[in-house]
């Protein structure tokens, strides 16, 4: 059993006639537990309403909650969600909320550790100090690291990407995202490829993905480049396609998939999440295929 986790955001998605569950790290991590059955998420929530559905819900849904924490002064996260005319998300995310302040002990760390084969992490949680600490705490252990960009509005550092970076083994991200990184450590913009590997030798990496939209990805490990051209299909809410796509990038690299297998249905599995409202599937049965590939 993979064991699989999840530091960050839990966050409810606000849209203007209705509301669901979200946070990159959760969105990730409620699919790995419904593709494995196996996954627990390091989070805090708050003593408020929506931090009771939030915790109410994972837990009828069989995900460990353990490691999320009650806040009793902060909020359980929001972000207030609006559809450019291309149908992408624009968010807006409020900030001092109950996932800004993860508090790990000593006991918490070892435990976790311990427990954890490959921990998730993003950016949106490093942006307040006491999260931050919190999760490099989590550094340097013999474990294996996922770094989901996840850039959000200016919530980031270059010190915050550089350690992160330097810690991961695995590194997802959008096109936006690499050329952001080209801005910051390379100072010109080359092509995808060689953007690519310049990052996979500054910083280490053993798999690096870049989601291009409706247009595929590429994946590169080893030396070895795997580009996956997505089929069009009508697109019903493409909030979440990332965070499905993590999550089988996750599960196939633990697993040592081949690059083919990885990219293909990684992209697949996005595909399904963009022909649902939301992220969080309400009918488990979008999981069934792509679990008989697992196994």
């Amino acid at each position: 059993m993979n064991k699989i986790a999840a530091f960050g955001e839990i966050l409810f998605d606000i849209y203007a006639n209705s509301k669901s569950l979200g946070g990159a790290p959760l969105n990730f991590i409620y699919h790995i537990n419904k593709l494995t059955g196996s996954g627990r998420i390091i989070s805090r929530v708050g003593k408020d309403h929506l931090g009771r559905e939030a915790i109410d819900f994972l837990n009828s849904e069989g995900l460990l909650t353990e490691n999320i924490q009650i806040d009793g002064e902060h909020e359980t996260g929001t972000a207030v969600i609006s559809l450019n005319e291309k149908g992408e998300p624009i968010f807006n995310i409020e900030e001092n909320k109950a996932y800004d302040f993860i508090n790990i002990n000593d006991d918490a760390r070892v435990r976790i550790s311990k427990s954890t084969e490959c921990l998730y992490f993003g950016s949106l949680a490093q942006r307040n100090e006491v999260s931050r600490k919190s999760l490099h705490s989590f550094f340097n252990k013999n474990i294996k690291y996922f770094f989901d960009i996840n850039i959000r509005q200016n919530f980031y550092t270059k010190e915050i990407l550089s350690k992160s970076l330097n810690t991961a083994n695995v590194v997802k991200l959008n096109l936006d995202e690499l050329r952001l990184l080209e801005k910051l450590y390379f100072k010109e913009e080359s092509g995808i490829q060689t953007a690519s590997k310049n990052l996979i030798d500054k910083f280490g990496i053993e798999l690096l993905a870049i989601t291009k939209g409706a247009a595929g990805s590429i994946m590169l490990r080893d030396g070895e480049v795997s580009e996956h051209n997505s089929e069009p299909q009508r697109v019903i809410d493409t909030v979440g396609a990332g965070d499905a796509f993590a999550a089988i990038t996750c599960v196939g690299y633990v697993d040592n998939w081949s690059l083919e297998k990885l990219n293909k249905l990684a992209n697949e599995f996005a595909g399904q999440i963009c022909l649902i409202d939301g992220a969080i599937p309400k009918d488990d049965s979008v999981y069934d295929r792509f679990k008989d590939e697992i196994k």
